[in-house]
């Protein structure tokens, strides 16, 4: 049965929908680092389970499981400490907003790299997109006098290193036609690959901070792994792998709708006026994305 790739970006955007409030828990329990390297490290795993019950590797040029691997690296290892560094300021909910520059990033690369076309009328959504910036900033001001500009450049900068991340995976699959699994798999190890790096630089005790942890906590964030990790990229990779990719990207505002209304679940508590009137911006903003 053919599943169509924009019905596995909504899954993705589901799943991740739930495991970003996982992330967000530890990652201002511990730090974004140890849940970015925990969660990495425990979805290679996954991976790597999942592809031997299917079957096992398949050979592909060693030219694109690098590239795979360089994705991974990027996107999954450093990408994803300063995305859940914003998921840890501003919440999952304002940080998913700012993805709405995303398709605009990833058109403008996928015209250039893979001949796919993009209206230019998509870019008049950036003004919408930059009053969402200031309404999250006057939020932060009016609560502790100061604008929040340093944690939305945070989640920006992860927002972009994402973006990169999907054009080399979509390059690797045209090269090699690798299955979603493991794809995903050389990406995770990427990732793995990065945190190696990052704790031997920082010197980062990433064992120790179990110690802090309950059996239930363990198993929550295992939890928020499974979903937020493993199963978000196991659909966006089956996505990507044929979709359009600036239209992909666009389906981001129900990864805004996911995050926002979970994030209202787990912490009890009604959204903001200023969240939904970001939102309502928001939404203007992906009209012009998805119309034009």
């Amino acid at each position: 049965m053919h599943i169509s790739p924009y019905i596995y970006a909504l899954l993705s955007n589901l799943t991740f929908g739930i495991g970003a409030q996982i992330f967000t828990k530890f990652s201002r329990k511990i730090s974004p680092v140890w849940m970015t390297v925990f969660k990495g490290s425990l979805a290679c795993l996954f991976f790597f389970l999942s592809v031997m019950l299917m079957g096992g590797f398949h050979p592909i040029p060693l030219k694109y499981m690098a590239t795979f691997i360089l994705s991974g690296f990027i996107a999954l290892g450093l990408g994803d400490i300063l995305l859940l560094k914003a998921f840890a300021d501003m919440g999952p909910g304002r940080t998913m907003m700012l993805f709405a520059f995303q398709p605009l990033i990833v058109g403008v690369f996928s015209y250039f790299l893979f001949g796919q076309a993009v209206n230019a009328a998509k870019f008049f959504s950036i003004i919408f997109f930059i009053i969402c910036i200031f309404i999250f900033a006057f939020e932060n001001f009016k609560k502790s006098g100061k604008w929040s500009f340093t944690s939305m450049l945070i989640a920006f900068c992860g927002m972009t290193v994402d973006a990169v991340g999907i054009l080399i995976t979509r390059y690797s699959f045209n090269g090699s036609n690798a299955a979603a699994l493991e794809g995903n798999f050389y990406r995770a190890l990427g990732a793995v690959l990065s945190f190696i790096l990052v704790c031997g630089v920082f010197k980062i005790n990433f064992f120790a901070k179990f110690k802090i942890l309950t059996k239930k906590e363990i198993a929550l964030s295992s939890l928020g792994v499974f979903m937020g990790c493993y199963l978000c990229l196991l659909f966006y990779l089956a996505a990507i792998k044929t979709g359009h990719l600036a239209t992909l990207s666009s389906i981001a505002i129900t990864g805004v709708i996911f995050a926002g209304l979970f994030e209202c679940l787990f912490e009890r508590k009604l959204p903001s006026k200023y969240l939904m009137t970001a939102f309502f911006f928001f939404c203007a903003g992906m009209y012009i994305l998805l119309r034009y």
